[in-house]
């Protein structure tokens, strides 16, 4: 194995490694605002919509698209060692996409907690928003896929 290719192996943990601060940063804002959105339930009386924990756990998802990325470059770097450094950039670039995706999710999700918790209308207003910024997180996976 070349240096680049080890390298390149590297890169590709780093991607998950990004993805998953990305997805920890966007569900603990996330889950902080749902907290506090049932407490206010409570103190006020109402039912805590349990439908919180969707929007805290969309970020999640982010981790697994950048394994997936990691997976499949991990094979094409073994069988094509001359494209290392492209293997390289595709890692590091899908990471902080993945990250950035699911730090933005988590802050949406947020929003919607308090949102959701106040109003008790429009979940799936909210979850679309999600979706929206999920898509990007989509883009870069499949971008990524087409690349190899």
């Amino acid at each position: 194995m070349t240096t680049m290719q080890a390298l390149a192996l590297g890169v590709g943990y780093m991607a998950v490694g990004l993805a998953a601060v990305g997805s920890a940063i966007g569900a603990g804002v996330a889950g902080a605002a749902a907290i506090g959105a049932w407490k206010k339930c409570y103190q006020q009386g109402k039912a805590a919509p349990y439908l919180l924990l969707a929007m805290v756990g969309a970020p999640l998802s982010q981790t697994i698209y950048a394994m997936l990325m990691m997976v499949l470059s991990k094979e094409n770097i073994i069988k094509k060692p001359e494209l290392a450094f492209a293997y390289i950039c595709m890692g590091l670039l899908g990471g902080v996409a993945q990250m950035v995706s699911a730090i933005f999710q988590g802050r949406c999700g947020a929003n919607g907690c308090v949102a959701l918790a106040e109003t008790g209308k429009g979940f799936s207003n909210y979850l679309v928003v999600l979706g929206v910024v999920e898509t990007c997180a989509i883009f870069a996976l499949i971008f990524s896929f087409m690349a190899l």
